[in-house]
């Protein structure tokens, strides 16, 4: 499964977003440090779920990098919008 299905269905799974964008951006950051050349190294998240309500900005990080479990070793950056 591609990295960014397994993002999807972790996160889906973890908080049923009203809105789950997954970008890959990883071509942009291709030759740069982290590029494993997989082309699957870069993602940007954006996540709205009732969930993070109650959350802080940093609980919500905390929250879907757990959710994300080892696919964090697996990527090299996520950049995170998280509402």
């Amino acid at each position: 499964m591609a990295v960014k299905d397994e993002i999807e269905a972790r996160l889906s799974a973890a908080f049923a977003p009203e809105r789950l964008e997954v970008v890959n951006e990883s071509h942009r950051h291709s030759g740069h440090s982290g590029d494993d050349g997989s082309g699957e190294s870069h993602f940007k998240i954006l996540i709205r779920a009732a969930a993070f309500a109650p959350m802080n900005r940093v609980a919500r990080h905390r929250a879907v990098h757990q959710a994300l479990g080892d696919l964090n070793a697996r990527v090299h950056a996520i950049a995170l919008d998280i509402a």
